[in-house]
């Protein structure tokens, strides 16, 4: 059985007491952007950070999207706004083909706006790394542009869990986008609590 949880960095060394409380000792065994534990108990905990300076971030869904950038912990630059992409109809026939090119239609409407913002925002030398957040293929399509090519390399963390995006909901995966991800993996046979 496993489990994610994200820790703020500043909180690491008390989470790693708290676990080595939990789980009967601990033992540390961390990498270079890794901690790696390994309870008394035998459940294990790794986590991976992402340490770096300055973030992009691209959150995009059908009801609206956020990008913007994150220069240590603090968003320097973002434009938040809304989308409007007709859910699916029932009727069939024409109908339906036509509803399916208007969603289309606004779909992509969506799509050149975020990726327009993403070139003021999130241009070329302006972050180290990048997080995608919402829909997964709306987010991945906003990279499809060769213009936006720089930042398809760059070290990559994904928030598909996300909301509606909206500024309360950029700074939380700005916020998110540092925490250290630790999954938390114990024998499903031991039938204790996992923490």
């Amino acid at each position: 059985m496993t489990r994610t949880v994200e820790v703020d960095p500043a909180r690491l060394d008390r989470w790693v007491e708290g676990f080595g409380a939990r789980h009967d000792g601990v033992t540390r065994a961390d990498g270079p952007g890794t901690v790696v534990l390994t309870g008394g108990d035998g459940v294990t905990a790794t986590g991976e950070g992402f340490a770096h300076e300055r973030i992009g971030l691209v959150l995009v869904r059908r009801g609206g999207y956020a990008v913007g950038r994150d220069e240590g912990a603090e968003l320097t630059a973002h434009t938040c706004g809304t989308a409007y992409v007709q859910s699916r109809t029932k009727k069939g026939g024409w109908s339906q083909q036509r509803y399916s090119r208007r969603r289309g239609n606004q779909a992509d409407g969506v799509l050149d706006k975020v990726r327009e913002i993403s070139l003021r925002h999130l241009g070329r030398d302006a972050v180290d790394a990048l997080v995608l957040g919402g829909d997964r293929r709306m987010a991945e399509q906003v990279l499809d542009d060769p213009r936006l090519a720089h930042l398809r390399d760059l070290p990559q963390r994904t928030l598909w869990d996300l909301p509606d995006p909206r500024l309360t909901v950029l700074r939380d995966a700005a916020r998110r986008a540092r925490a250290v991800q630790i999954v938390i993996t114990t024998d499903a046979g031991d039938g204790g609590p996992v923490h």
